[in-house]
């Protein structure tokens, strides 16, 4: 199941809402849900985690731990909440909107989207529209 976790970062009330269009995003990607953790954190807690296990010196907005097997859809999902707002704020969004774009696109990761060239980013966003059109309607 999908369970909320906070480090390092005052606690921001995430509805059950949320929960339910997360599954109904794996169940609609023909997954399975097994036990995923979204760790919500600073900006410095992210980056000691890219630095530890990504040999990466930068910030970022998430970074997913998968632990899939088969269709079942497990891993831990690490979220900086500051970075969230701040792109929020470049992009010209909600910040509820964000928030979950990056919670979505975690998801997706653990299904087997990347987003490491151009046509795998078109692909992902894409799919995070898609789902985000689901929740929060057209713009």
């Amino acid at each position: 199941m999908i369970h909320f976790n906070f480090e390092n970062i005052e606690e921001v009330a995430i509805g059950e809402d949320t929960k339910q269009w997360l599954m109904e995003l794996i169940t609609a990607e023909n997954r399975k849900p097994g036990s995923i953790e979204y760790i919500f954190c600073d900006d410095e807690y992210l980056l000691e985690i890219n630095r530890k296990f990504l040999q990466h010196d930068y910030y970022t907005d998430t970074i997913t731990f998968n632990y899939v097997k088969g269709k079942t859809i497990s891993g831990d999902i690490f979220v900086s909440l500051p970075r969230i707002f701040e792109n929020a704020q470049n992009l010209i969004t909600t910040t509820d909107k964000e928030l979950h774009r990056v919670l979505a696109h975690g998801i997706l990761h653990l299904i087997g989207y990347n987003d490491k060239t151009e046509e795998e980013i078109k692909e992902m966003r894409a799919k995070e529209d898609y789902y985000l059109e689901l929740k929060f309607g057209k713009n």
